[in-house]
């Protein structure tokens, strides 16, 4: 599989050179050209030179319009481009006439057919004129395109690295203060702290990397974080997280849900110094729906403008991030209530690209 993806890319970028895709464009138009003519006149070496004439000119009339008039023209004045465009049709289709009428020397018929077909010749050079603009337009707006994609998945790619880089320093010291402590008692909980520590740091090091992760390994971070985060917290804090459906069968931004809870601890149960605060998250699948609600408790005096921030890249970033990845795919609410705030999160899963 691996291969063959190799290779179609290896071909890709081969067909994606201009002058690749250009030679390959004038010989599919000059054979088109010699099995008209060979059709028309059933000379096979007469329509083989013929159609080499014209297609000298066809490129001449190509080549001006794409690298002068549409450069200079088009983008000010459509009609002053068409104007110009057919004057130079109607300049070159008489000395394109000219070359074949010398072709022609001694055959008389042939010679009194062309100068009857001199309306057909220009037309036939608009045509081609026409068709070089409509490919331009095309090959522009699918550059423009490509290069709106790159850059869609460049800031996906910034999103996921900020995202990445924001184990928060005090989550990370109470942890390693916290199994610093078990380990001086040698307690039987250090391996396991170092092992669910170990396995988030390798998931957002290494297995974030991918578009998408399964929603499985995506929950499997988030219970090893709330597993570390149970440890610094006081006891009588409420910490749950409670999944249904079939989580191993859908796949899933990476860390699409990490700024809501990091948001719920650093802005609802962090400031409970004396505990009782809670964090309830609650995960369901139901065939290509998802729906994650994370409802955390909250001071009654924390400033207002403290909760939209999720995990430091704050909700409109998160929203910027879901629209680029699920674009009318998903729903975002938020509730933020005395004592309580509550995110909900719906997404559809299906036909989603990333």
């Amino acid at each position: 599989m691996q291969v063959t993806r190799t290779l179609l890319d290896s071909v890709y970028e081969f067909l994606s050179r201009r002058v690749v895709y250009h030679t390959l464009f004038w010989i599919v138009v000059y054979m088109s050209l010699v099995l008209l003519d060979y059709r028309q006149n059933g000379d096979y070496n007469m329509a083989i030179t013929n159609e080499l004439i014209n297609l000298v000119f066809y490129m001449v009339i190509v080549y001006c319009n794409l690298l002068y008039l549409i450069p200079r023209l088009m983008a000010r004045s459509v009609p002053s481009y068409l104007i110009m465009m057919v004057v130079m049709c109607a300049v070159i289709t008489p000395i394109q006439v000219l070359a074949l009428y010398i072709k022609f020397y001694g055959k008389i018929d042939f010679q009194q057919a062309l100068l009857e077909q001199q309306g057909s010749l220009l037309f036939g050079n608009i045509s081609m004129a026409l068709l070089s603009t409509v490919l331009r337009v095309i090959m522009d707006w699918w550059r423009y395109q490509q290069e709106k994609q790159e850059l869609i998945t460049r800031t996906m790619q910034s999103e996921l690295r900020f995202l990445k880089s924001q184990i928060n320093p005090h989550f990370l010291f109470n942890t390693l203060n916290n199994l610093y402590a078990l380990t001086l008692k040698k307690s039987d909980q250090a391996p396991e702290i170092v092992l669910k520590l170990s396995e988030i740091m390798r998931y957002m090091l290494y297995e974030c990397n991918e578009k998408q992760v399964l929603l499985s390994k995506e929950i499997h971070y988030m219970n090893n974080y709330l597993d570390l985060e149970r440890l610094r917290q006081p006891k009588d804090a409420a910490i749950t997280f409670e999944s249904y459906g079939r989580v191993s069968e859908q796949m899933v931004a990476p860390l699409i849900f990490v700024p809501f809870v990091e948001n719920s601890f650093k802005h609802g149960l962090n400031h409970h110094i004396s505990g009782g605060g809670f964090v309830h998250i609650r995960l369901s699948v139901s065939g290509d729906d998802l729906e994650f609600e994370i409802e955390n408790s909250k001071m009654e005096h924390l400033p207002q403008m403290a909760h939209p921030r999720s995990g430091g890249i704050g909700l409109v970033n998160v929203r910027q991030r879901l629209n680029m990845l699920y674009p009318e795919a998903y729903n975002l609410t938020v509730k933020d209530e005395p004592g309580r705030y509550t995110v909900t999160l719906q997404l559809s899963l299906k036909n989603v690209t990333l």
